[in-house]
Parts: structure tokens; C-alpha cells; sequence
């Protein structure tokens, strides 16, 4: 009778953990398939691309002849011009002339006039191209008193200088939301890039000072890296190392939202006309276009020159964010007025300015036989917020064993698993006791 007990026991036992195996099984494939969907990378959107003929031309013909290029709608370089004879050049190289009456010359004086007469906080000036002036422009916090002073500096100018009040503040779009934070603020991650022994996060330099220490998450768990060789004012740049030393896999995509990505595939100067885009963890993915170039900003705490100019919206906690169009880099999220209901001007950090200076290249997608960037993996979730560079990996061995190991997606799953294993070893091994006890009485009665 004692015999059967233990039979029935160990069966019941086995029943169990077989189930436990089979419920726990149950669960952790249930919490893998429940994941979001991996997020397709590609380029969502498409632009007009620029040509940089314009820009050559210009550079050709030099300063005296000529005030500057754009694209016009359908993405055909536009170059203004002085003369007939740049004109006729011009037109002989496939590209549109405009005659305009002030040079590059003019205009570039006009702004270093500007430049020297007292700081107004709260102002910016831009070279228009296609208007062939120089625009002037103070915020809500500019007084009567020193707009005053300012139209009469643009009056002994010219008239090609144009006065233009706006709504809103000039401000560097620190706070707001992730991906990146310190106690500097936060902001969004722009570019990878690296200098061919460590890899960098390059984004806005008003974020925070050299030393500051960025996380991915509000409780300071998930360091991301430092930033170092920042410039603030005077340029808005600065590089945040990695603390692994390395961007690791899918360095070469931008993330826009809504489980999509960017492969980053070359840096290029952005052109007026031009169709870009913009992506930052508070406002997601913008698109708009380039108004000026060679823009200069007096934000409250301090004066950046060599800005693009756009007509793009921004928020707080867009800062360093990336600009681009058709995967190709052009700048990094300054400042700005306005938001993204009512609209605004936006103003970035020229990408290809800010990898001379710091002596670093862009980490871009690999060609594939000279076809563009190499097919896109997929994407995990989360790996990326929106304006954020850091790694997109594919769903590997590595992905998968970190979705069965945490807790908070398989974890009761795997704790079931556990245990019925354990179960399934301690009945095995008791088995064996018993049938070796067993089996020494039977031969202690026989042979004794």
C-alpha cells in the first residue's frame, strides 16, 4: 500500500511539472509574439534632392557676380546674379539666372554691420536669396527702445536690408522630453559619427557643458555617454562619447517615429529651397523647408553665427536633434521661435561645419554594389526614440534572450519554467534513491 502511495505520488508530481513546462511555455511565446511589430527603416518621405550646382557656381563666379543660389519647387538650382555675363554662364551650365541689384558682397557686409552694432538679445539676421536682402528679425522680448536702435543701424545700410517683427522667443530648444538627459536639460540625440578609434552621439552644444553625463531614461540607470568639445556660443555643437566606445549596430539610422527609421547615407551643406525634414523626441518628424543660410542668432545666452535657416517647427527637448533629406545630413537642432501649432522659425548647426571643427566623420549606411545603402534590417523597439542616433540592432540571438530574461515581459513565464524543472530533477532523484535503497534490501535479505 505505502509502495502505491509513492507511485501515485511521483506520477502526480510529473503531471505537474510536465504542465508547468507546458503553461510556462505558454506564456513566454505569448510574451514574445505580444512585442510591437519591429519598425521598418527606410526613408519614409521623399524631397526634391539639392544638386549643389548652385553652390558651384556661385563659388565659380565669386562673391562680386553673384548673391547666392536655391533650388526652386521642382529641385532645379536657381543662381543669382550681377551681370550678363554670369547670367549667360550660368545658363550654359543647365542652371536658371536671376538678375538681382545687391552682390554676395553686400550682403555679407551688411551683416557684419549688424554684427558689430550693440547685441540685442532676442534678434536674428539671415541672408533671403531669393529676395536679395538681408532680413531682420526681434522676438516678443525685444524693447521698442532697442528695435529702435537697430532699424536705425539697417537704415544706414540700405534699403536691402528688410525689418521684420516676430511672435514668440528666440530660444535653444533645451527641456522637454528624452531621449537623452542630464542635469544640463534635455535633449535629442543627432548624428553618429566617429573619429576612427571611439564613436560619438554629435549633437547641440547649449545641452550641457564638457563633462556633462547623458542617460537614455529619467532615473539615470541607462548611461549613454559624456559630452566633450563642445562649442557654445559662438557655434551650437558637441560630441557625447559613448561609454562603450562604440554606437554599435544600426549607427547609420535616425529614428522618425511611429516605428520608422532613416539610414543615414552621406552630409552634404543644406541649399535654400530645399525640402528637409527634422526628427526630435518631442515633436517627431517635421518637414519643411530652407529659407536662408549664413544665419545669425542672439539667443539670451549667447550669439550664434553660420545657422540654417528654416521654416520648420520645433519644441523644447528637440535640441540636437537631426536634420536631413533623403538620408543625407545637414544639420543639427539650434533654437527657435514658436511651436508646432502655431508654427515658427528653426534654426540648425551645419553638420558638415561641425565635423571639420571637431575632426570627426559621420558614420553612414555602406553602399551595396553601388546601388545606395545596404538593405535595412529590422528594427527592435525601443531601441531608438525619435531624433535619437543611438543603435538599432536586428532581432538576433542577443535580442531574444534579453526579451526572455526580463522580467517585466516573460518574466512569470520563465519563473513556471523554472520550477517545473526543478520538480522534474528532485522526482527523478528521489526516484533514484528509492530504487537504490530498494535494491540494497532486497539483496541484504537475500544474502544475509
Amino acid at each position: 500500500m505505502r509502495h502505491a502511495r509513492r507511485r501515485v505520488v511521483r506520477r502526480v508530481t510529473r503531471l505537474a511539472a510536465v504542465g508547468g513546462l507546458l503553461l510556462g511555455g505558454a506564456m513566454v511565446t505569448n510574451a514574445v509574439a505580444s512585442e510591437p511589430p519591429a519598425p521598418s527603416i527606410g526613408v519614409p518621405f521623399t524631397a526634391p534632392p539639392a544638386t549643389g550646382e548652385g553652390t558651384d557656381l556661385v563659388s565659380r563666379l565669386g562673391n562680386s557676380r553673384t548673391a547666392g543660389s536655391w533650388v526652386d519647387k521642382a529641385g532645379r538650382p536657381v543662381v543669382a546674379v550681377t551681370d550678363d555675363k554670369a547670367a549667360a554662364e550660368v545658363k550654359r551650365a543647365g542652371a536658371q539666372a536671376k538678375m538681382v541689384e545687391h552682390s554676395m558682397s553686400d550682403l555679407k557686409s551688411a551683416a557684419a554691420t549688424l554684427r558689430s552694432a550693440p547685441r540685442v538679445s532676442g534678434t536674428s539676421w539671415a541672408m533671403d536669396y531669393k529676395s536679395n536682402q538681408v532680413v531682420v528679425r526681434g522676438d516678443s522680448t525685444v524693447s521698442s527702445s532697442d528695435w529702435s536702435r537697430m532699424t536705425e543701424v539697417a537704415e544706414g545700410i540700405g534699403s536691402f536690408v528688410r525689418m521684420e517683427r516676430s511672435e514668440g522667443t528666440f530660444t535653444t530648444r533645451v527641456n522637454g522630453a528624452q531621449p537623452i538627459l542630464s542635469t544640463a536639460g534635455r535633449c535629442s540625440a543627432g548624428f553618429n559619427v566617429t573619429d576612427g578609434k571611439s564613436d560619438f552621439i554629435l549633437t547641440a552644444g547649449h545641452c550641457g557643458p564638457d563633462g556633462s553625463v547623458w542617460f537614455a531614461d529619467d532615473r539615470g540607470r541607462d548611461q549613454v555617454g559624456t559630452s566633450l568639445k563642445g562649442s557654445f556660443p559662438g557655434d551650437d555643437y558637441s560630441l557625447v562619447k559613448y561609454d562603450g566606445g562604440r554606437a554599435g549596430k544600426g549607427a547609420d539610422v535616425v529614428a522618425v517615429g511611429d516605428g520608422k527609421g532613416v539610414r543615414i547615407t552621406g552630409v552634404a551643406d543644406a541649399e535654400v529651397g530645399q525640402k528637409i525634414f527634422r526628427s526630435g523626441s518631442t515633436s517627431g518628424l517635421r518637414e519643411g523647408e530652407v529659407t536662408a543660410l549664413n544665419a545669425t542668432v542672439n539667443y539670451p545666452e549667447g550669439t550664434v553665427t553660420g545657422l540654417i535657416e528654416t521654416n520648420v517647427c520645433a519644441e523644447p527637448g528637440d535640441s540636437g536633434g537631426p536634420m536631413f533629406a533623403d538620408g543625407v545630413a545637414l544639420g543639427v537642432t539650434s533654437g527657435g521661435s514658436g511651436d508646432c501649432k502655431a508654427g515658427g522659425t528653426t534654426f540648425f548647426q551645419p553638420v558638415t561645419k561641425a565635423l571639420t571643427e571637431l575632426g570627426v566623420k559621420l558614420i553612414v549606411a555602406k553602399s551595396s554594389g553601388g546601388t545606395g545603402a545596404a538593405p535595412a534590417p529590422s528594427a527592435s523597439p525601443g531601441a531608438a526614440s525619435p531624433g535619437s542616433s543611438a543603435p538599432i540592432t536586428g532581432t538576433d540571438v542577443s535580442t531574444l534572450l534579453s526579451r526572455l530574461t526580463d522580467p517585466r515581459n516573460v518574466g512569470p513565464g520563465m519563473l513556471v519554467i523554472g520550477g517545473s524543472l526543478v520538480a522534474l530533477v528532485a522526482t527523478r532523484w528521489i526516484r533514484a534513491e528509492q530504487d537504490r535503497k530498494a535494491y540494497r534490501q532486497y539483496y541484504s535479505a537475500t544474502w544475509g
